[in-house]
C-alpha cells in the first residue's frame, strides 16, 4: 500500500519552518511531528530565505506589482473615456453650428 502524498498550505509551511528557527526545535523533531522528509524541509527553508532578500530589495513605498499594472489599467481606462467625451462634445458643437447656420 502507498502512502498519500500530504499537501500543505504556504500558512502551514511558515509555522513548520518557523517551529525550527524560532522556537528551536530539530529538524528531526519537526519533520517526525508531521511526517516530513528532511528533504522537504530544507527546500522550505531554503525557499524562505530566498524569499527575505526579496523584501529588503523593495523600496518603501512601492506598490506591488499586481497593484502597478491595476493602476496602469484605470488610468487607460480613464484616458479613454477622456477621448471618448471629447469626441461627442466636439460632435455637439458641430450639430449646434450646423442648426445655427439654417
Amino acid at each position: 500500500m502507498t502512502k498519500q502524498r500530504k499537501r500543505f498550505t504556504a500558512e502551514q509551511k511558515a509555522a513548520i519552518v518557523r517551529q525550527h528557527l524560532v522556537d528551536r526545535k530539530s529538524i528531526a523533531d519537526v519533520c517526525e511531528e508531521y511526517g516530513l522528509q528532511p528533504t522537504v524541509f530544507y527546500r522550505w527553508q531554503k525557499q524562505v530565505f530566498d524569499g527575505l532578500t526579496d523584501l529588503f530589495e523593495k523600496k518603501q513605498g512601492q506598490c506591488p506589482t499586481h497593484l502597478e499594472e491595476e493602476i496602469a489599467a484605470l488610468k487607460a481606462r480613464l484616458a479613454r473615456k477622456d477621448e471618448v467625451i471629447a469626441e461627442i462634445t466636439q460632435d455637439y458643437i458641430d450639430a449646434k453650428k450646423k442648426i445655427g447656420e439654417r
